[in-house]
This record gives structure tokens, C-alpha cells and sequence, in this order.
């Protein structure tokens, strides 16, 4: 049975992700920081959906390199090979106490994590992949759809520079690891995750539609399953891409 690792599995796009490719026959890799109910919740529902699936829980802090090294050898260790690792964990500076720290420190908190913990997890999930005998292995990152756009403000000048980072390392990996490891970026719209569904507000909630041509919010759901469909042999040709998950994108507000 093929192994998927997904970080930060234990809320949002992370544990949907898990729940998408376990139904898809995967046996799961589970990873949180410290948020252990939600990773027990994300286990419970995959047990709930197939009990015969082997599951995996882990935590790392993914921004300490020895806690990315652990964390890899861990996973390998399993089961031997991993098929699918997806870099889901991102640091949250919009919603938890972190939104009132300067910009200087949300920034480093960023790199730290989405930035540096997604470049130190993929260099070295690749060179472990490059090894395996077994079918054509797959390095999913995750980014965001405005971060070629641009947005205004301090949310979209961090998050611009954290997630254009992850795209362009993402095409760079691909082209160093080809044709061993396929490596692509999924770029989520706006999806209605912790800030969406309860801090976003209405200015927010009518901007997501109004940008959207499907003229709603995006779910987890939907950025999952277009993982579960790049994580798949379906898509071996699929390789060094960004694919936005958006409902299609009006380019400017109306």
C-alpha cells in the first residue's frame, strides 16, 4: 500500500488532504506541531471511513532543521518508502497570538516555517525518493494564488513574499530532481479555513466571492482533491507546475 506524509494534518487543508488521499487508498503519514485533538480527529475520520488503513502520527516543529531531519527519518522508517509527501504546515500569524507581533517578526515566523521548513523537508524527501525502486514518487508543496498578483497591505506583502518563495523553489527542486521525483505547487484561492470562516468579516467574505468566476469561497475539500488528483499516477505528467485552486480568478475586485 503506498505511504503519503502530510504536514500540519491536524486542521484546515492539511487534514482534508489526509482524508482525500486515505480514500484514495494511501496509507497516511499524520503531522502536527502540537495540536494533538485535531490530529486525533483527523485520524478518527480516517479510521471511521476505512479501518483497514495503517495510519502514522507525528509532531515536529518543522522550523528546527533536526526536528525536519527526525521528522523524515521517521516517516521512512515505517514503512521503508514514501510515494507522496505534501507540505501542507504553515505558520498561522492571522488568527492566533502571533497577528499582534510587529511585521519584522510575523515575517521571520513565515520563512521560518512555510519558507525554510518546506525548502529543508523537500531537499530532504527528495534525496530519499531518488533512492526507492517503486513507481514515480511525488513532492506536493503548497503556495497561494495572489503571491504572482500581489496584494495590498501588511497580509498580503507577508504572504506574497513567504508563498512566491515556495513556488519558485518548487519549479527549482523539480528541475534538480527530474526525472527521479516529481515536484509541483497547489496555489489555493480564497479558501475558507480558521480566518475565513470566523475573523474574515464581510468586507473579506464579499471581496473572496467577487474575485472568484465560481462566486464563492474555495473549501479544504477543494484544494485537497486537486492534491489527491497531482499526487496520483493520473497525473505523471504532471511535473514543475503551480496549479491555482481558485474557482477560476477575476484578476482585480469588482
Amino acid at each position: 500500500m503506498p505511504i503519503a506524509v502530510i504536514t500540519g494534518s491536524s486542521s484546515g487543508i492539511g487534514q482534508q488532504t489526509a482524508i482525500e488521499l486515505a480514500r484514495r487508498g494511501y496509507s497516511i503519514v499524520l503531522h502536527a506541531r502540537n495540536n494533538l485533538t485535531g490530529l486525533q480527529q483527523t485520524a478518527l475520520q480516517i479510521k471511521q471511513a476505512n479501518s483497514s488503513l495503517e495510519l502514522r502520527c507525528i509532531t515536529a516543529d518543522i522550523s528546527c532543521a533536526q526536528s525536519c531531519r527526525q521528522l523524515v527519518s521517521a516517516a521512512f522508517a515505517w514503512k521503508e518508502q514514501v510515494q507522496v509527501w505534501v507540505n501542507n504546515a504553515g505558520a498561522d500569524v492571522l488568527t492566533t497570538v502571533v497577528k499582534e507581533q510587529s511585521f519584522e517578526q510575523r515575517l521571520a515566523t513565515l520563512w521560518n516555517v512555510d519558507v525554510a521548513g518546506t525548502v529543508r523537508l523537500s531537499r530532504l524527501v527528495a534525496d530519499r525518493m531518488r533512492g526507492q525502486t517503486s513507481g514515480l514518487p511525488s513532492i506536493i508543496n503548497v503556495g497561494w494564488d495572489q503571491s504572482w498578483l500581489g496584494m495590498e497591505g501588511e497580509p498580503g506583502q507577508l504572504f506574497c513574499t513567504a508563498k512566491s518563495a515556495i513556488t519558485a523553489f518548487t519549479r527549482a527542486l523539480a528541475l534538480s530532481v527530474a526525472p527521479d521525483v516529481r515536484v509541483n505547487c497547489v496555489a489555493p484561492g480564497w479558501i475558507q479555513t480558521a480566518w475565513g470562516q470566523g475573523a474574515a468579516g464581510e468586507y473579506w467574505n464579499q471581496r473572496a466571492r467577487a474575485e472568484s468566476l465560481l462566486n464563492r469561497w474555495g473549501t479544504p475539500q477543494d484544494v485537497a482533491k486537486a492534491i489527491g488528483w497531482l499526487a496520483d499516477d493520473e497525473a505523471q505528467f504532471v511535473n514543475g507546475q503551480c496549479i491555482a485552486v481558485n474557482g477560476g480568478r477575476r484578476f482585480y475586485p469588482s
